[in-house]
């Protein structure tokens, strides 16, 4: 059975999989529906993603406003610094950050539930992820905060990270329309 760890931010949850390991290599299950669901990881997921980035790249801070995902992530090679803020407007953890390292050593996955923003950078050469999401992703629903923002005040592990044009464009949390945030539900 796989060991579930709550974190600072309510819903995100490190999971520690059982892995097998002799001299084949190894094995473990990488979802198991009701184990999860016995842990609060109750939505369905939808649809199932890779994503291939090499040593710098940093990805994010990203949502989904209309279509919010919960997303479950599992590196399957390289190491993966990890980014979850709680953006939803009324949370009592509202700006506040949580990291982990994700690597295929490891073998962490990490859940995020609808309404945080999520942001990953790769810190080995290679990184490939593969996440499951709770809903489709919708490119008209894309939203982001800077990677850099000072108030969140996030260690990074590069001081200059590859970034797409989108993912440079974003703006601080305090400059984000409030219309443009998710909502806490408590």
């Amino acid at each position: 059975m796989a060991n579930f760890i709550e974190t600072s931010l309510p819903g995100v949850i490190i999971i520690e999989p059982k892995v097998f390991k002799d001299a084949r290599g190894l094995f473990f299950e990488m979802y198991r529906e009701n184990e999860y669901q016995e842990a609060g990881i109750t939505g369905s997921f939808v649809q199932e993603n890779h994503s291939h980035s090499t040593k710098g790249v940093l990805r994010g801070l990203h949502y989904q406003l209309k279509h919010p995902q919960g997303k479950l992530f599992t590196v399957l090679r390289g190491e993966l610094f990890d980014v979850v803020v709680d953006i939803r407007v009324g949370s009592p953890t509202f700006g506040r950050s949580m990291t982990v390292l994700l690597s295929a050593d490891n073998h962490r996955q990490l859940y995020i539930p609808p309404g945080y923003a999520h942001g990953c950078c790769a810190i080995s050469d290679v990184v490939d992820l593969v996440y499951k999401a709770t809903d489709y992703y919708q490119p008209t629903d894309e939203y982001g905060i800077a990677w850099n923002d000072p108030i969140l005040a996030i260690d990074w592990p590069v001081a200059s990270p590859l970034l797409s044009p989108k993912d440079a464009s974003y703006v601080y949390l305090q400059d984000q329309a409030a219309a443009l945030l998710p909502r806490y539900t408590g």
